[in-house]
């Protein structure tokens, strides 16, 4: 998910972040998820997220499973700015939706390495799991989870 001026894939950024954290339980959450193929690769992203960040979940907005955070400015509008995930996903009916891996050049590079997958505008979508390699998926986790804040305009 790249909120920096460009709309993510579901188009939850305006100027100002609408989408924010909740104290939705995560656990709770995965476990409604339909289908049960979406529900059962919920939970192992869940794993495997908390694995590689160390960080507990935090449901931002109705859907998004979140690790982490860091301060993001719009370069193209500098009053958008506000707090984002460093990393997360959603478990969407159709696919999944996974945030953060492609925004630093770092993972943009990797990315080509997951295996079968499509991207929108600021993330990248995954139908299923096992279409993707585990490693790859961990090691674009860790580059996410690891995003410094963005940096404030003049500096």
């Amino acid at each position: 998910m790249d909120p920096r001026g460009a709309l993510n894939c579901h188009t939850v950024l305006m100027a100002e972040n609408k989408t924010q954290p909740t104290d939705v339980d995560v656990a709770a959450y995965l476990d409604a998820v339909t289908p049960e193929k979406r529900r059962e690769d919920g939970i192992a992203l869940d794993a495997i997220f908390r694995d590689v960040t160390g960080e507990e979940p935090v449901m931002w907005g109705p859907s998004i499973v979140g690790y982490g955070r860091y301060r993001y400015r719009s370069p193209v509008n500098p009053r958008s700015h506000g707090e984002w995930p460093a990393t997360g996903f959603s478990p969407r009916k159709s696919q999944l939706s996974l945030y953060g891996l492609k925004d630093l050049p770092e993972g943009a590079k990797l990315l080509p390495q997951l295996g079968k997958y499509t991207e929108g505008a600021g993330c990248v979508y995954v139908r299923r799991l096992e279409n993707i390699d585990e490693a790859v998926l961990r090691r674009l986790i860790a580059i996410a989870a690891a995003r410094p804040d963005d940096p404030a305009p003049g500096s």
